[in-house]
């Protein structure tokens, strides 16, 4: 009988590990196609633990007669793991929601102007939050312009993706609960459904094959961001993750202090940057490197003819679908073609009124290797 007690320690400790191995980044475990079986694990965990239990509590007699010792330090050994792999090592323990959202106005911003921010702007109101909070609370739940918005960004992928989370018509909640090729995975308080972050499809449980509605976003330094949008409120950071904050402060500029979010300074490989546009079915990944050299690229993805453009920050690009007939040149931050010119907002600011405009498309920072894998078809520009 001492047999099942064991048997019943060493399936509750290997299921615990497995539980977790799936869905975080783990040796190999990010390359597999797992994601059934780590959503079969997690959905029936309470059945796997209750008859690792049950056998537990059926030899647990004979085992601590046998030896006490042994028993005792077998069940310390489950307990522990099991602690230490449900909260210590859960998602949402090790990145945690801000306990306080504090967004200030321009005046009173305390974020440093080189810093990159995710904004949006909806209904007459900019919002901008900086990367580096970002990338560690992985979510940030807020509203702009009176529509609610789930504000989400992989640091791991390097992905910035802002969606308005609404499922089925109805407000949903969600919390981080791993990742799956190198991207943050969500689930939602209603269902238990698996979301990606990467292009915010569900992937696993009842609502899989279902995607949450995309809002528009801009990557920018934030003193970018603020000329264009000047009113602008700005997520500050909550002190009570200050040193979370600091270890990712080189984070902006690709040096990581893991292998995981570290950048590559060569072109096309895994943890190079990329700018990645799709549009429809159709996609395209811009090299950063070259992008730097050209500043601007006049291209089509599928037969939408698109311009993108960097900056003179080196840090803020934006991506516009441009009249066929125009291709565009980049001064002093202003796109200009046959005698128009247009800011980085797209808004035209000098030239004879023509029946042009300049639709934003978005455009993503990402790592090469996560561009990739989300959008295996893409082209290379």
């Amino acid at each position: 009988m001492k047999k099942l007690f064991y048997t019943g320690i060493a399936g509750l400790v290997l299921f615990e590990i497995l539980n977790v191995y799936f869905i975080m980044p783990m040796p190999g475990s990010q390359q597999m196609q797992s994601i059934g079986t780590a959503y079969f694990l997690h959905t029936h965990r309470w059945i796997f633990r209750a008859v690792f239990v049950v056998l537990m509590l059926f030899g647990a007699w004979r085992a601590f007669r046998s030896s006490k010792w042994w028993a005792v330090s077998a069940s310390l050994l489950a307990v522990v793991a099991t602690y230490i792999l449900n909260f210590q090592m859960a998602a949402d323990s090790m990145f945690a929601q801000p306990e306080t959202l504090v967004l200030a106005a321009a005046p009173a911003n305390t974020i440093k102007p080189d810093r990159l921010v995710l904004g949006i702007e909806l209904n007459g109101q900019a919002k901008a939050y900086p990367i580096q909070l970002l990338a560690y609370h992985h979510q940030v739940l807020d509203s702009v312009g009176g529509k609610p918005v789930m504000v989400t960004y992989c640091s791991v992928c390097r992905s910035g993706r802002v969606f308005e989370p609404v499922v089925a018509g109805r407000p949903e909640a969600f919390r981080l609960v791993g990742m799956d090729h190198f991207n943050a995975m969500f689930e939602d308080a209603t269902t238990k459904s698996w979301w990606r972050q990467a292009t915010g499809e569900a992937i696993a449980g009842k609502l899989a094959g279902q995607t949450l509605p995309e809002l528009a976003s801009q990557q920018t330094s934030l003193a970018k961001w603020l000329t264009l949008y000047p009113n602008s409120l700005v997520m500050q950071p909550d002190k009570v993750f200050k040193e979370k904050y600091d270890s990712l402060g080189n984070y902006d500029v690709g040096k990581g202090r893991s292998d995981l979010t570290r950048t590559d300074s060569l072109s096309w490989k895994d943890k190079s940057w990329v700018v990645g546009v799709a549009v429809g079915r159709h996609s395209k990944a811009f090299d950063w490197n070259r992008l730097k050299r050209e500043r601007v690229v006049n291209t089509a993805i599928g037969n939408v003819p698109v311009v993108l453009a960097l900056a003179a920050d080196d840090k803020s690009f934006f991506a516009f679908q441009r009249p066929e007939s125009m291709e565009f040149a980049l001064q002093n931050d202003t796109l200009k073609s046959n005698g128009l010119s247009f800011n980085l907002k797209g808004e035209k600011v000098d030239g004879a009124d023509k029946n042009v405009a300049l639709t934003k498309i978005n455009a993503y920072q990402e790592f090469w290797h996560s561009w990739r894998t989300f959008h295996p078809e893409t082209e290379k520009y």
